[in-house]
């Protein structure tokens, strides 16, 4: 850090001092100052804290004392742990302790520790205590008590501060943050320029620029769990569904299914005869569906054969007893001839019903499919795509 010398235009460097040297202390000192000036540990942009209490020693069957207890915007508790000179190999194992015990503190606890620092502080100044409760209203821009989030569960904040950090320190926070705990650590430095004493106060975890990028990055992670969380739900429930489906089509007189086992995906196939292009059966949050599939590697043929079929569709609808939805999806490889149903699908309520309906419509579906498929399969056999090795056909 350098000081500026105007009339001369230089800079001349600021001598770097340590807190012993300058007979500064812990508590008379560094706390002293943070406790009135917070912002000090904040990155502006609606960043601040206001501080609650000081040598808190409000912990069951514990006679420890945490340096500074703050509030954010949010509503969350902030412990704010100090040293000199040196870190010490124990202050983060001391501010999670603090958090630990913080953690447990119920919104009206907060307060009255709140409305106990304001007395403390009015008597030694000879004034009238402030309201607790009015000022935290004030700070967190809120109507009433009752609709406050505030101290919820996991939401504790740590700040660290001192001159020196060592790796043992530093190692455990950036680890910490790994798990979402949010852990600051702040470098105080005292500089010195003939009589004149400066204080620099930087956050080196994380850094500022850093902080986003965390934030972003856990951001991530809990809704990247979320989404695993909701698909192994979904797995449940569709394995859970194709079970009792299964059982069903094993007591009808469609036997299409009989050898498929259940699986986690939405659908279930059943071979038609030709290679590559079956019966499916569709589960879905908002529909089920019984269908012909043509989805094999060689687009010319699923074009062919869904061509074939579609010169017999009064034939096939007839016979089917409604109008089915006939998709050639011109982009894709595949093609596809459905019936659909929409429904509640996750109701487990609604699931007879459903697997009633699936029943029925497949059982309709192959009776329908089953003779023209049989000349189709035929002509498949004798027609040859160009430049193309010939089809493959189930035995």
């Amino acid at each position: 850090m350098f000081k500026i010398d105007s009339t001369a235009n230089r800079i001349n460097p600021l001598e770097v001092k340590r807190f012993s040297d300058l007979g500064f202390t812990e508590r008379k000192h560094l706390q002293e100052w943070l406790e009135n000036y917070p912002q000090a540990l904040t990155q502006g942009d609606g960043d601040e804290l206001l501080i609650i209490q000081k040598e808190f020693d409000g912990f069951d069957d514990t006679r420890e004392r945490l340096d500074l207890l703050a509030i954010d915007k949010d509503g969350n508790l902030v412990i704010i742990e100090n040293k000199l000179d040196d870190s010490g190999r124990d202050v983060v194992w001391q501010a999670l302790k603090y958090a630990s015990y913080c953690a447990n503190l119920k919104k009206q606890q907060v307060v009255e520790i709140f409305q106990r620092y304001l007395n403390q502080k009015a008597q030694n100044e000879g004034t009238a205590p402030a309201d607790a409760e009015s000022v935290l209203l004030e700070f967190l821009q809120a109507d009433d008590l009752q609709s406050v989030q505030l101290n919820t569960l996991k939401s504790q904040r740590l700040i660290m501060v001192a001159a020196h950090y060592r790796k043992e320190v530093t190692n455990t926070v950036l680890w910490l943050s790994q798990f979402g705990v949010n852990c600051q650590c702040f470098k105080v430095t005292p500089y010195q320029a003939g009589a004149e004493l400066f204080l620099n106060v930087e956050q080196i975890i994380p850094t500022p620029e850093a902080s986003d990028f965390m934030i972003g990055m856990m951001a991530k992670e809990a809704e990247e769990k979320s989404a695993s969380n909701e698909q192994k739900s979904r797995h449940t429930l569709r394995l859970s569904f194709w079970e009792q489906t299964l059982e069903a089509f094993g007591r009808s007189n469609c036997s299409l299914f009989n050898n498929i086992s259940p699986a986690k995906d939405h659908w279930l196939n059943a071979g038609s005869g030709i290679s590559g292009m079956g019966y499916q059966l569709i589960f879905g949050k908002n529909e089920v569906r019984v269908g012909l599939s043509m989805q094999s590697s060689r687009a010319e043929a699923n074009r062919f054969v869904f061509d074939r079929l579609q010169t017999m569709k009064p034939q096939i609808e007839t016979a089917f007893g409604n109008e089915l939805v006939w998709l050639p999806l011109p982009d894709k490889i595949a093609c596809r001839i459905q019936y659909e149903k929409p429904v509640d699908g996750y109701n487990k309520a609604n699931w007879p019903e459903m697997i009633e309906w699936l029943v029925e419509h497949m059982t309709r579906l192959e009776k329908a499919l089953s003779g023209p498929l049989d000349k189709v399969r035929q002509e498949l056999k004798t027609t040859n795509f160009s430049k193309e090795p010939g089809i493959e056909h189930d035995a």
